[in-house]
């Protein structure tokens, strides 16, 4: 299993945003940048207009599942950030799961 980082600092979100790839579907927003480093790193953005706490941190854990899931078919040495959207509050594992693969696909992400 490759390792996987959380990116916590903002400045590395916001270089995400400025100077990455993105692609984006109904659920979801997929930013991708490279770092230069031998892993990747995973940021979840779930703001308060998904909804109230449970239901962004429900979000939030299937989103995780779904990456650590494709996690050994990513390439290494990115940082990606998710953002979801209205739409992920309603979205069943499997709808966001397929979202996220069509997306690193989309980017070349996936080896």
């Amino acid at each position: 299993m490759k390792a996987t980082w959380s990116i916590k600092a903002p400045h590395l979100f916001r270089r995400a945003y400025a100077k990455g790839k993105s692609a984006a579907t109904p659920t979801l927003v997929l930013y991708a940048r490279p770092n230069g480093l031998g892993c990747n790193r995973l940021g979840l953005t779930v703001g308060t207009k998904v909804g109230k706490a449970v239901v962004r941190n429900r979000v939030r854990r299937r989103i995780r599942e779904s990456y650590r899931l494709r996690e050994g078919s990513v390439k290494t040495g990115y940082d990606l950030v998710v953002v979801a959207r209205t739409a992920a509050a309603e979205a069943r594992f499997r709808e966001l799961d397929r979202h996220l693969a069509s997306l690193l696909k989309r980017l070349g992400l996936l080896a």
